[in-house]
């Protein structure tokens, strides 16, 4: 039979198992490797740590997945790759050999691109991690006034800083302060009406912003590029995606920051029996942020393409949406709705991504399901 490995457990690859589910590929023998056996879905982490979700409202369970689609599953990671050789190396020592490869292992975080992050920063990825280490982060909160400092002004850095905020305050911990390090403009990249609605809420909520980036973070304080300090009890690293290190070696054609080149039909511009979808992948036809958004949307068109596969057929292209639509929790039940150059906020928009989220853990056998 042929081999099939499907490597991380990420939004794209939950709707393949489903796929297969419904219909298993022909001849080939599928398995999954993830580090993780569940999956900690990143659009409702903001409402966790701001208290709306409990961590069992937040996953999609992997292995009863794997199961109800006949795919063998393996709880290790992903740490070498030999593109030529049909091979990849796990975290726990054992290689394994495939026919094709699907990759949805996700990005990761450099722990050295900023002096002292990797002794003193709580990264938000990988997010397992993050969730266990920010329930020592609502304990202390809890017990005294921390300052918490959010580095890092994208979408997850605003919204986690928001989140934060309100956990404080609706715990009733009061003295506790959070500041945001955007590094340049809040949400660079969004639309002038997204941006200023995010300042006013920031702001709104006394969650002071410093523009300069981050240039080390100490024990106790986070040192800017400008020369200030800031005090600091619990740093936030929510910076930028990195590729995983093991790329480097794995023979496939990278892009400038390191992300598997892929073709209109999500299979590496080098070798076509390597597939890749989600934040691990670059588009080279039609490049776009790296989103969770997008990889949800690769599902679908990932599945035709590995089944073209398994039947002997060439894939056919997909097109990634042109506009995509973000929304953007305020902390509190309340959320920014972002669609191009248009923006809208209100309690509405919260309750309308509630039931998105709601929704797509629960098409895959998690959470609960929405109100």
């Amino acid at each position: 039979m042929k081999q099939l490995l499907l490597a991380g457990g990420g939004h794209a690859h939950v709707h393949v198992l489903r796929a297969l589910a419904a219909q298993p590929l022909p001849g080939v023998r599928v398995t999954l490797v993830t580090p993780y056996a569940r999956q900690m879905y990143s659009g409702m982490v903001p409402g966790l740590v701001a208290g709306h979700y409990t961590v069992g409202q937040c996953v999609i369970p992997l292995a009863p997945l794997a199961r109800a689609a006949g795919v063998d599953f393996v709880e290790d990671a992903l740490v070498g790759l030999g593109a030529d050789r049909g091979e990849a190396r796990l975290a726990g020592g054992t290689a394994r050999h495939w026919d094709a490869i699907s990759l949805d292992t996700g990005p990761v975080m450099d722990r050295d691109a900023l002096p002292g992050a990797r002794e003193h920063g709580l990264f938000v990825r990988p997010i397992e991690t993050f969730v266990e280490r920010f329930e020592a982060w609502r304990a202390r909160a809890a017990a005294r006034p921390l300052a918490t400092v959010v580095v890092g002004g994208g979408a997850a850095g605003v919204e986690l800083a928001l989140a934060m905020a309100y956990r404080q305050r609706s715990a009733g911990a009061p003295g506790g302060r959070v500041a945001l390090v955007a590094g340049g403009s809040v949400l660079a990249g969004f639309a002038a009406g997204v941006r200023r609605r995010a300042v006013r809420a920031l702001r709104d909520r006394g969650i002071a912003v410093h523009e300069p980036a981050a240039s080390a973070i100490g024990a106790d304080r986070i040192v800017l590029a400008d020369g200030a300090t800031l005090p600091c009890d619990a740093a936030v690293i929510a910076t930028g995606a990195s590729a995983p290190a093991w790329l480097a070696g794995s023979g496939l054609a990278l892009d400038a920051r390191g992300f598997v080149m892929t073709a209109a039909t999500l299979q590496s511009v080098s070798y076509p029996a390597v597939f890749a979808a989600g934040d691990v992948a670059t588009r080279t036809d039609r490049p776009h942020p790296k989103s969770g958004v997008y990889a949800v949307r690769a599902g679908p068109p990932l599945a035709a393409s590995l089944r073209a596969w398994a039947e002997g057929r060439d894939p056919a292209p997909y097109t990634p949406q042109r506009r995509t639509l973000y929304l953007l929790s305020l902390g509190e039940r309340r959320a920014i709705a972002s669609w191009g150059p248009l923006a809208a906020e209100g309690d509405w928009v919260w309750r309308w991504k509630d039931r998105i989220d709601r929704g797509f853990i629960a098409r895959y056998g998690g959470g609960s399901p929405p109100r």
